[in-house]
């Protein structure tokens, strides 16, 4: 058995995992925000209760894997900083001693998230599988040969700050153009806000606007549904943008699949068939073999199940 334990900024959530990664026991509590050691007793707890929930004896568990929101360095087991969990260079090697004398594995959320999906959601079965994350920002991972691959320091699979419009929109980490820009959820939300300023069109969208203050991506997706013609327009030209985004990763890695989560996708094949149209017509193609692209599948399983997953 194995443990995986997702450290949220409002949850600390642990689930214990069979060898293949199906989850049988899950418990969470609210996450101790700048108490570490909270945080690691907290971590050990849950760990025992979900074996204790199954009968299952601490000596049966062979890893701990656990996801983060920030950085941190895989050979000590340490997190190093994440801004919304006023935490800085915690060690959890040996948070779960004496009960569980097991190695601990450490890596990012959005890894862990990728790994699941790539195990036992949208991606099983595929060797080389691409999660790109579609939320208030874009993040993603990236699994290759089975393995999570984060580079030389950790940190790669930063998919959102890959430039996909040269000398576009500036973005919170510097540069301009990021994909982060404009395949976001925010992306979208400010694609349309520019749209009905700039435009006396029609549109659903500005009566939500005028009774809330704000849309979100689910009013344009809802609008668009209603045949609202400034909403597709919006979404249309979103879909180009994350086209443009997912076929270069298919032409540099040339991965089995692309799965998509985050907020976004929750619009499911409506989002996902028009985007595969697109990326069909971008992505360099052998004969007429195509990458799919996905939506995922495990939805906040997803990160615990990596987590379970981890190894080194």
């Amino acid at each position: 058995m194995k443990i995986g334990i997702d450290l949220g900024g409002t949850n600390l959530v642990a689930a214990l995992c069979k060898e293949n990664g199906e989850i049988v026991s899950k418990l969470s509590v609210p996450t101790k925000v700048g108490d570490p050691e909270g945080v690691k007793a907290d971590m050990k707890m849950l760990a025992k209760k979900v074996c204790d929930n199954r009968g299952i004896s601490y000596k049966h568990v062979t890893s701990i894997g656990l996801g983060v929101p920030g950085s941190f360095i895989k050979e000590t087991c340490t997190f190093e900083f994440a801004t919304n969990l006023q935490m800085r260079n915690v060690c959890f090697a040996e948070a779960f001693k004496p009960e569980f004398d097991v190695p601990v594995y450490i890596d990012n959320d959005g890894n862990c998230a990728a790994l699941g999906e790539a195990l036992r959601g949208a991606g099983t079965g595929a060797r080389n599988v691409v999660m790109v994350t579609l939320g208030t920002g874009v993040g993603g991972g990236l699994v290759i040969d089975g393995k999570l691959y984060t580079g030389s320091n950790n940190i790669a699979g930063e998919i959102g700050h890959m430039v996909i419009v040269a000398g576009g929109d500036q973005c919170n980490c510097g540069r301009r153009g990021c994909m982060e820009r404009y395949c976001s959820a925010t992306a979208m939300i400010r694609m349309a806000n520019e749209a009905m300023d700039g435009s006396a069109d029609e549109s659903s969208l500005r009566a939500v606007r005028e009774q809330s203050g704000k849309i979100t991506a689910k009013d344009v997706c809802d609008a668009r549904d209603a045949g609202d013609a400034l909403a597709e327009r919006v979404f249309d030209k979103y879909c180009d943008y994350l086209a443009c985004g997912l076929a270069n990763l298919i032409n540099i890695l040339q991965p089995d699949c692309i799965v998509l989560g985050g907020g976004v996708s929750g619009y499911g094949e409506k989002l996902a068939a028009p985007v595969r149209e697109k990326v069909g017509a971008e992505q360099f193609k052998v004969g007429d073999k195509m990458t799919p692209v996905h939506i995922a599948t495990l939805g906040n399983d997803a990160g615990l199940i990596g987590a379970a997953m981890l190894k080194r």
